[in-house]
């Protein structure tokens, strides 16, 4: 199976292995060539009789300079809310098979570094073996039978820890008559298995075949809250949970929160007195955002090569399409003109007056948070790699059904939907505003798309071609800004809401001014080389130190790291200095050449720092996630200071 995206958050572990205990094995990063593990998969006997156990042996052969993380992984306080993806063992199993607990290999204990003290981490390594005992029921029947084991690992060298994997292979058993006389094969492979197991009836109590037994006390000693089985009823349940509060976060993201107040008050408008119509179309607008969710869940389920769902705004048509439906729906509010369009196509009518209407109101609810989804994905997508299909559209559905369920209770609830002013100046003011806050979201996809465009064709633009947009934006800003002021003023005497939405507006103005004006800094004293093949051997060739950042105008969450940590000193002026050389891969066109970089490196998402050694084309650390001291640190190890 194909390797799918690690999460954000578990790139945040770069290791420096510097010491090695007697039992550990070598560790030499990205020296070899090899895979970082492969599944080896065998079975004690192949023919058995009804009645009678076996053993299968998972063999994980770890390639020198790397190992995985145990099936109970144990993360040092020092790391923080670092994820550690565990080794997983999943036997399918036919009809008259059970499966008992896993027995797990015993890890080594590592001492590795993370930009600061060693750090002691417990890891799988070299040649590790885990037992998963079988019995096999009186009634099986006699024929032969396949049974399948999928593996699922996370695999790290001693830089980074690379997307989750999973190995799914089959094994073929005879069950013949329980007369016939069977004798298996010594093998030493099994010398280590504890076949206590078959004889003791408490550990084949639970129903699941996914049981395990924690090693050296794990979580006693960890004093953690351990997760039920992924698998099982309750396992599930916790996560759907985890999923739909995650959904419900979604809306108090700036993606979401300007636009509630719009979307419950066009819900009432068209209610009107009517609590059944209310009911109905605050239903119709949740199925339209669960449906959404639902449709992204999809790929993410049945696609085995699928990347973090932010890559999507590298395709200039996505970011066209998301710009003009958000300013058409935009202009439509503030009621510039009313759509008309065939009866078949009008649920694309901002108006949500009817079932279709507030479906498509419900979607487009959903695509305002697709941007602040990638801050998510990365952890998302990587608990995704180990799950099957139908575990993954539980979560993708309870996602939805998370961010829909402000809807559904204020549409259930008339005496909150009461609360809300149907009519008014009040109401016209919040059209407006929404209206012209739709209209600079719907600039800054329209200008992503520009950019792309110009990149992917390869076009030499001025270094003011990437601003425009912004100050577009701070347009709209400022006369947002300015709108909610004045009508304020105009619409209420109380001083409580003059204070409240003067500020307000006052800081929507000056924020929209001030990161245009950023932009424009940031884009005139733009300092970074970008990045070819070429130039990137040439740079590491010239004696420097090289420090490669993969950027896109796309990705928001690149944009804050370059302006709070890579355009500020002190890491700036270590960039400036003579003996580094800041190189910008720039992923904004999916043609960009920079994305088969990010591929060798191992990487699938972005924003990714890279730092390399004079003369060394191996990075000496990377990071998804930095700090100032991390980077400095990193360039002051490179320079060798």
């Amino acid at each position: 199976m194909l390797k799918r995206i690690q999460s954000i958050l578990a790139a945040l572990l770069l290791l420096a292995i510097t010491t090695q205990s007697p039992a550990q094995p070598s560790f030499d990063g990205f020296g070899s060539d090899a895979p970082p593990v492969t599944i080896s998969v065998e079975s004690s006997a192949t023919t058995l009789v009804p009645g009678s156990t076996f053993v299968i042996a998972v063999t994980l052969n770890h390639s020198q300079g790397y190992h995985t993380w145990p099936n109970n992984p144990i993360i040092p306080e020092a790391l923080g809310d670092f994820t550690a993806i565990p080794t997983k063992i999943i036997p399918t199993l036919p009809a008259g098979f059970e499966a008992g607990p896993v027995q797990w290999p015993k890890p080594y204990t590592v001492e590795v570094r993370f930009m600061g003290p060693p750090i002691q981490l417990i890891s799988y390594a070299g040649k590790a073996v885990a037992y998963i005992p079988i019995r096999i029921a009186q009634n099986t029947t006699l024929s032969d039978h396949t049974l399948t084991i999928t593996t699922s690992y996370q695999a790290c060298d001693d830089f980074v820890c690379f997307p989750p994997t999973s190995d799914k292979q089959t094994i073929t058993l005879t069950i013949t008559q329980e007369s016939a006389t069977i004798t298996p094969t010594p093998n030493a492979l099994f010398d280590n298995f504890d076949p206590s197991i078959f004889s003791n009836p408490q550990a084949w109590t639970e129903s699941s075949n996914i049981t395990t037994q924690p090693l050296n006390n794990q979580r006693q000693f960890l004093g953690l809250f351990i997760l039920p089985p992924i698998d099982s009823p309750a396992g599930i349940a916790v996560i759907a949970l985890a999923a739909a509060f995650g959904g419900f976060i979604l809306n108090l993201t700036p993606c979401v929160l300007p636009v509630i107040p719009l979307k419950i008050m066009t819900i009432t408008n068209h209610a009107g007195e009517s609590k059944s119509k209310a009911i109905k179309l605050g239903i119709m607008m949740a199925l339209g955002v669960i449906a959404f969710w639902v449709g992204i869940g999809i790929p993410v389920a049945f696609v085995a090569d699928f990347v973090d769902p932010s890559i999507i705004f590298g395709l200039w048509w996505v970011t066209g399409l998301i710009g003009l439906l958000i300013g058409v729906m935009g202009l439509g509010i503030m009621g510039l003109f009313t759509i008309k369009l065939p009866q078949s196509t009008y649920m694309i009518n901002p108006k949500a007056d009817s079932p279709s209407g507030s479906f498509m109101f419900g979607i487009m609810t959903a695509i305002l948070g697709l941007p602040c989804f990638g801050f998510v994905a990365g952890a998302l997508l990587a608990g995704a790699a180990a799950m099957e299909p139908w575990q993954v559209m539980i979560i993708f559905f309870s996602l939805g059904f998370g961010m829909a369920f402000p809807y559904l209770v204020l549409t259930m609830n008339p005496k909150w939907m009461n609360k809300i002013p149907k009519t008014g100046p009040a109401s016209e003011l919040v059209k407006q505003v929404m209206g012209l806050l739709m209209l600079a979201a719907a600039t800054y996809f329209l200008g992503v798309t520009m950019i792309s465009i110009a990149s992917g064709q390869g076009w030499a633009t001025p270094w003011w071609f990437k601003t425009i947009h912004w100050w577009i934006i701070a347009f709209f800003a400022l006369t947002t800004g300015g709108l909610l002021l004045i009508r304020t003023l105009k619409i209420t005497k109380k001083l409580a809401p003059r204070a409240i939405f003067s500020f307000l507006g006052l800081l929507i103005a000056t924020s929209g001014i001030a990161i245009a004006a950023n932009q424009t800094t940031h884009q005139y004293h733009y300092f970074w080389q970008p990045y070819s093949e070429s130039a990137f051997d040439e740079a590491i060739d010239s004696g420097k130190v090289v420090v490669l950042d993969f950027t896109a105008e796309w990705c928001l969450n690149c944009k804050a790291l370059e302006a709070k940590v890579l355009n500020r000193d002190p890491v700036k002026s270590m960039l400036l200095g003579p003996n580094v050389i800041p190189m910008s891969a720039d992923l904004t066109a999916m043609s960009a050449p920079g994305w088969q970089k990010l591929r060798d490196l191992g990487q699938t998402g972005i924003p990714l720092l890279v730092v390399y050694e004079p003369n060394n084309p191996t990075p000496i650390w990377l990071s998804n996630a930095y700090t100032s001291d991390q980077v400095v640190a990193a360039i002051t190890q490179a320079l060798g200071q």
